[in-house]
């Protein structure tokens, strides 16, 4: 699709990680992945609110998800997300690669 957004979200390490910038609120397929709830402070500018991963983005990612309170309280506005095949090892080493640069406010709230 010509209109698909994308944004590198970069780790403390210095890597770089592609995400697919998409509404909220949608539904994905049950694969294996990485997101951000993020809101968009200016045009194509982002502060990422929660960073997480998961096995199944479908049932991960729904309006219930344990952090959609501190997420539309800090105005989340979008969801970045993307698939990841390489096991929940290299996830959680993206997770906490990107939660180290940016300390999102919902990952830091208990």
């Amino acid at each position: 699709m010509a209109n698909e957004r994308t944004i590198m979200w970069q780790g403390i390490s210095g890597k770089k990680y592609k995400y697919w910038i998409t509404a909220i609120d949608i539904s994905f397929k049950p694969e294996a992945g990485n997101y951000i709830f993020a809101k968009e402070t200016s045009p194509n500018e982002w502060k990422p609110l929660y960073v997480g991963e998961t096995e199944n983005l479908k049932e991960r990612l729904t309006p219930n998800h344990e952090k959609m309170p501190c997420v539309k309280r800090n105005g989340g506005t979008h969801l970045h997300t993307h698939t990841s095949t390489s096991g929940e090892a290299t996830r959680r080493k993206e997770e906490s690669d990107i939660m180290a640069k940016w300390n999102p406010p919902c990952n830091l709230e208990t």
